[in-house]
């Protein structure tokens, strides 16, 4: 395994993810899954978060069309937290999901704003006096 592939997903994911969080998984490892959590570390974030060219905010909108798509709901919420740690607006996360409705239908536009809202309540973000995003 590349160290500095590693070394360089680590610090992507604690970005994203935050230290806390990324640190809980690591340390929850053991002989069953560790193998697992240095794969996820070097290749998902450093192979590919790493590499640069996109920005953290253009992979986090491909991240949430992704996981909507495939309804994967816990790591729909933790990307979603991980896409306003990038600095994508409320504003910009609506059109976001707006568009997951769109392409990837209803239902998983109905489950995106749901957890979306779990985040945000979970958060202490009070979206609802946000401009209602119509002219």
């Amino acid at each position: 395994m590349s160290n500095q592939q590693f070394e360089t997903g680590l610090k992507c994911r604690k970005d994203v993810l935050g230290e806390t969080y990324v640190d809980a998984s690591l340390a929850k490892a053991d002989d069953f899954n560790r193998d697992f959590q240095k794969i996820v570390t070097e290749y998902c974030w450093g192979g590919t978060w790493g590499r640069g060219v996109l920005s953290k905010q253009q992979r986090s909108i491909l991240n949430l069309g992704m996981l909507a798509a495939l309804n994967r709901g816990h790591e729909f919420k933790l990307h979603f937290k991980g896409a306003m740690t990038n600095g994508l607006s409320l504003e910009e996360l609506r059109e976001i999901l707006i568009q997951i409705a769109v392409y990837c239908g209803i239902p998983a536009g109905v489950e995106a704003f749901r957890l979306a809202r779990e985040v945000l309540d979970a958060e202490g973000i009070d979206a609802s006096t946000m401009d209602g995003g119509t002219d």
